[in-house]
């Protein structure tokens, strides 16, 4: 199946009105604004206005109150998630780009890979490490400004895939061996399984709801309003797999360790170091065997039943890029330029 992408109009600048030089820290915005958020968040500013917190920002007068304009950013979905905490000195010729035909992610939104992971020790200390890095929840900002209610939902649901993907590629550096394997390997993983750790993440989150899909904690879709939606097949094949899990009553560390496996366990033909990827996976693996051995003695089988689940999830991540790639050729909603690119690599 082809995706084909058409091209997406000039945009503005969801600040201040300026032309955006692409999508930073999860919104389209112009180099400007984005260097001022990241100073901003670097720098762990507190700005106060000296007027009523109401100032009016846009290209002529964004300098002229910073506590309003970095509340703009905030106000417009800005992710200071995106943001690197570590500063470098020299800038973005610091950062190396991932080498990969057809997805140039920008230097907001790398893995690290000059920084070394190593493995924290045991393997249960691998699952403690997984818990400490999982990612808080990352919430659904609805454009009040659309009156169909279905475009609304749609465009919801894409921004929120758009800012969860910038969540899943700051998660994966911390993923213990990730980010000591090649920039292209990193990226061929994330490439081949980022719809997969996606959807096990929606799964989770779906796992205590009456056949509700809990894309965000405050972003439910029912079985109604994916008929509506067009969504019904994806729906359903979602709702399949949460009863799989369900039944296997899938504990917070087993899903943080399975999301990690499923990172790892590429079928891309892209992989440059095989022999480190079998190495990633067979210490994710052992990590899984060790856990379920001391908090499930009672059952010799559970690790087996939790793998034999990955290419369910697998199929299930297909259907849903199938889905977003026909919600793109209709052309009824926009889809920043991250989405797109991942979307058009697994193609």
């Amino acid at each position: 199946m082809q995706c084909v992408l058409r091209s997406v109009p000039k945009r503005l600048c969801l600040v201040c009105g300026d032309t955006a030089s692409g999508y930073h820290y999860g919104v389209a915005s112009c180099e400007a604004c984005k260097a001022f958020f990241k100073r901003t968040i670097q720098g762990n500013i507190e700005y106060s206005c000296p007027v009523v917190n109401d100032c009016e920002i846009t290209k002529r007068r964004r300098k002229s109150c910073q506590a309003c304009r970095f509340r703009k950013c905030l106000k417009v979905g800005m992710m200071k998630e995106g943001v690197r905490l570590d500063r470098v000195r020299g800038g973005r010729q610091k950062y190396r780009r991932f080498v990969s035909a057809g997805c140039g992610l920008s230097a907001d939104c790398q893995p690290q890979a000059a920084r070394t992971c190593t493995w924290p020790g045991h393997s249960n200390k691998v699952v403690s490490h997984l818990v400490l890095v999982e990612p808080g929840e990352v919430f659904a900002s609805p454009d009040l400004d659309l009156q169909d209610s279905d475009l609304r939902t749609l465009t919801t649901l894409c921004e929120l895939i758009n800012r969860e993907l910038l969540v899943t590629i700051g998660w994966a550096k911390h993923v213990p061996g990730f980010s000591v394997l090649s920039l292209v390997d990193q990226m061929a993983l994330l490439q081949s399984a980022w719809m997969e750790v996606l959807v096990l993440g929606i799964v989770y989150r779906s796992l205590q709801m009456n056949d509700e899909l809990a894309l965000a904690d405050n972003f439910l879709l029912g079985r109604e309003q994916c008929r509506s939606l067009g969504l019904l097949n994806l729906h359903s094949v979602l709702l399949q797999l949460v009863r799989k899990y369900r039944k296997t009553k899938m504990d917070k560390e087993e899903f943080v360790t399975l999301k990690a496996m499923a990172l790892a366990n590429s079928d891309s033909n892209s992989i440059e170091n095989v022999e480190s990827v079998l190495n990633l996976q067979d210490r994710l693996h052992e990590a899984l065997q060790d856990y379920e051995r001391e908090h499930h003695a009672e059952d010799a089988h559970r690790s087996g039943k939790l793998l034999m689940t990955l290419p369910l999830l697998r199929q299930t991540a297909n259907e849903a890029v199938r889905t977003f790639c026909q919600i793109r050729l209709e052309g009824r909603i926009p889809m920043h330029k991250l989405f797109l690119e991942m979307l058009e690599a697994k193609m």
